[in-house]
């Protein structure tokens, strides 16, 4: 009896740390293939982001709309973050991760249609916020799942906790760039400044949908094996998550979103691709920044963490400076700095997310993390709103003093528990 008959004839065996077989991809390729959803989920965030100021000059909408547009997407994202959380827990994350896929590419067609009907950008945002966060709260706990054993035995606990957010932060930064410079050459641009995404999230979910259900049958509610249920370490997520949520996006928005409309004087006829540079360049540096992370990471579980908000606050203070003077490079300087405190704040709040979270409740605990993060991305929408009252560049440097008394307030809520914390990974 050959031995593909044998196989026939009995269960198959379970797969075990160690299990491989010629026949199926490598288990630990399931990771990297479904955190393709979180590029695609961040890509479609940023390509409208870089167009803000092709929205500007092409359809005649004011300052305060385009930045109006920006901020519904957060207003669609925080429902999608809360519902998408527990819906995962529930249900599972990959059915939750595909439909908001689905969503996905639903949204872009309605920023396409919103080249001939204005009045689909609106719905176009918001349906990309609801997918943004149901992506990230179900794709987020996906990926860091099927990043760790049994999936992935080789897999460091420090790429596992972190691997979403380096691919949601390719996608913020490639997104951006390609949509700015494709509407700075090509023809139509409001609408083939959309076509890369649509291709992205089409491979991105080809490449996700043989990926396994990473959440067992028995760890979901009502379940005919009740799961334990561990404790939420609440008060743990309140020192060391919530004085930094907010600066996560607060950072790097403020650097694309804020700076390039006003240091726009210097920029005649080269807005757009500006502001696709600018784009890119705040999540590259977060990216980029990802070594020091790692060496923070290894003197102390709470340096990211300091270091995060700091950086920051010097990003916000040149702010200041290139919102006064109206110089285009300075602007650059501090969306790099904010790009910078990005990368070290979210590496940190990611880990320390990942490390803290029981396995039930890791999904929820992701998504309430992710919409904290995303309150910051209103900060340009306040700049703009106070700006004739107050000035920018004042408003700026409140910002630079708000994130060192962030820090400090971080600092003095976990002082005296250092000694007693476990160490995060990485």
């Amino acid at each position: 009896m050959s031995t593909t008959t044998k196989r026939r004839g009995r269960p198959e065996a379970p797969v075990t740390a160690r299990t491989s077989n010629a026949a199926s991809p490598p288990l630990r390729r399931y990771g990297p293939r479904v955190a393709w959803t979180m590029t695609a989920s961040g890509w479609s965030a940023n390509q409208f982001s870089a167009l803000l100021g092709a929205y500007r000059t092409e359809t005649g909408l004011s300052q305060s709309a385009v930045t109006g547009l920006f901020a519904v997407y957060v207003v669609g994202l925080i429902p999608g973050l809360l519902a998408g959380g527990p819906l995962a827990d529930r249900y599972g994350r990959r059915p939750v991760t595909l439909t908001a896929l689905g969503l996905n590419l639903l949204s872009t067609c309605l920023l396409m249609a919103g080249a001939a009907a204005p009045g689909c950008l609106l719905p176009g945002r918001f349906v990309t916020g609801v997918a943004a966060g149901a992506l990230l709260a179900a794709g987020s706990a996906w990926v860091k799942e099927l990043s760790s054993p049994p999936y992935d035995p080789e897999g460091p606990p420090a790429t596992a906790a972190k691997r979403a957010g380096m691919f949601v932060s390719a996608g913020f930064a490639s997104g951006g760039l390609a949509a700015a410079l494709i509407a700075q050459w090509a023809p139509a641009p409001m609408v083939t400044a959309y076509l890369p995404h649509l291709a992205l999230a089409v491979g991105a979910g080809a490449a996700a949908y043989r990926a396994p259900e990473s959440l067992p049958a028995r760890a979901r509610p009502g379940a005919a094996v009740p799961a334990a249920t561990d404790p939420v370490p609440w008060s743990r997520f309140r020192r060391t998550i919530l004085p930094l949520a907010p600066w996560v996006f607060a950072a790097p928005t403020l650097g694309f979103v804020t700076l390039p409309s006003l240091v726009a004087d210097g920029l005649t006829g080269w807005q757009t691709v500006y502001a696709g540079v600018a784009t890119a360049l705040a999540p590259g540096c977060g990216l980029a920044v990802q070594p020091l992370a790692r060496l923070l990471a290894a003197r102390h579980r709470l340096a990211r963490g300091t270091a995060g908000p700091l950086t920051i606050a010097l990003g916000l203070a040149v702010a200041a400076t290139a919102a006064a003077t109206a110089q285009p490079w300075w602007a650059l300087a501090a969306t790099a700095i904010l790009g910078a405190g990005y990368g070290l704040t979210l590496s940190f709040a990611l880990t320390e997310v990942t490390a803290l979270a029981p396995r039930t409740a890791l999904a929820r605990l992701t998504s309430l993390f992710w919409t904290l993060a995303y309150f910051g991305m209103f900060a340009p929408y306040v700049i703009t709103a106070l700006s004739t009252a107050f000035g920018a560049p004042t408003l700026l440097r409140s910002g630079a003093l708000l994130a060192v008394l962030s820090c400090v307030l971080f600092w003095w809520l976990n002082r005296s528990r250092r000694a007693v914390t476990p160490r995060c990974p990485g």
